[in-house]
């Protein structure tokens, strides 16, 4: 299984793996609480045992499937398969067994107790397989420019209130401002407006200081987090508009539209995906999207008969012309990918794009024929 496969069935294994981690996570969590009673332990141990066996299990497979994983292609597939075995999230994967190794060779309580010093890897296990994990890596390589001036200004401020503070506060806490580092726990602490109250300044120019860093904390953590919202935005609109364009390719409907018309509907669409036996559109509901199917099959139930549309195929767009609820309904009869197109959209590309909506209102023209015959 690719693991940046988004197919269904690799959603699904991708779930099971995440679950899988969280159960043992919490198994091990559970052995190392010496109240427990013996039964409970050993019922920890013994879940620790087996979710480490699947870690063994998927690791294996893993490393069998290595050569289809497309970074990781060579000449040969020993090579791959070795490419994969040094890679970070290999080695992880390794470590992250260790524990049913240990339980083969010592018994399940060695390998309850071995598990407890891998658990760390297991949350790193966990942050492999974790959506979104890699998103929130790009982002930081990203806006890794913004965020080291941020960085600095942050430290700037830091050592510049501790330094202030050891000279306003030194003389009267000399156990708590005496020196500069001594300082730095009460600027880092008040600076990201924590406030553990340990360590307060007793003087008025001192407690003046720790207001002025109060708000010089919000304003650099405001700017942190502008900074990261922005590029997160940025990185999933960048995302979702390249995924968008390959199910587009997918589409023979837009095999003839060029490039910069492609780049003004892949903006517009959403991608959906759909479950076999879901009901996609219903009779008498008002007409607010139409859809582009990607892959799968949906049926098309009018009256008595059923039409069948797969893969390149188009829905819903005769509600949309006519201004009228849904005259069908539309479900799907195997997983489905399908693109949506909401009605707002739809009339401003039939204003932008008066070719590729005369094509659809083209389409459905035959299809008001054929279902009056």
């Amino acid at each position: 299984m690719n693991p940046a496969s988004e197919g269904h069935v690799a959603r699904r294994v991708r779930t099971v793996e995440t679950l899988l981690i969280l159960v043992g996570i919490i198994s091990v969590s559970g052995g190392t609480v010496e109240g427990l009673a013996p039964s409970y332990r050993a019922l920890a141990a013994t879940v620790t045992g087996i979710v480490s066996l699947g870690f063994l299990v998927e690791y294996l497979a893993r490393l069998w499937i290595a050569p289809e994983i497309p970074h990781l292609l060579s000449k040969t597939a020993i090579r791959s398969r070795i490419r994969w075995a040094l890679s970070p999230e290999g080695i992880i994967d390794l470590l992250a067994v260790m524990p049913a190794l240990a339980a083969a060779s010592g018994g399940a309580r060695l390998g309850a107790e071995s598990a407890s010093v891998f658990v760390l890897l297991w949350v790193l296990k966990l942050a492999t397989h974790a959506p979104g994990v890699g998103l929130i890596a790009r982002v930081f390589h990203n806006e890794r420019s913004a965020l080291g001036a941020a960085a600095a200004l942050f430290i700037i401020v830091l050592f510049s209130s501790a330094t202030i503070a050891h000279w306003l506060e030194g003389a009267e806490q000399p156990e708590h401002f005496g020196s500069i580092p001594a300082a730095l726990w009460w600027a880092a602490v008040t600076l990201t407006t924590t406030g553990y109250g340990d360590v307060v300044p007793h003087t008025a120019l001192g407690r003046m200081l720790g207001g002025i860093v109060m708000l010089c904390g919000i304003s650099v953590l405001a700017l942190l987090a502008g900074i990261l919202a922005t590029g997160f935005a940025e990185e999933v609109r960048r995302r979702e508009f390249v995924r968008i364009w390959d199910l587009v390719a997918r589409v023979p409907f837009f095999s003839e539209v060029g490039a910069i018309a492609i780049a003004d509907i892949v903006g517009r669409l959403r991608s959906r995906s759909f479950p076999a036996g879901a009901t996609v559109i219903r009779k008498g509901a008002a007409g607010e999207s139409m859809y582009f199917l990607v892959s799968g099959e949906v049926a098309v139930h009018l009256g008595a008969r059923i039409k069948s549309l797969r893969d390149g195929d188009f829905f819903g767009e005769m509600a949309l012309l006519d201004r009228k609820p849904r005259s069908a309904d539309v479900t799907t009869v195997t997983p489905c990918t399908i693109l949506e197109l909401n009605v707002a959209d739809f009339y401003q590309l039939a204003g932008q794009q008066p070719t590729l909506i005369a094509a659809i209102e083209t389409e459905a023209k035959r299809r008001r024929a054929t279902e009056a015959e």
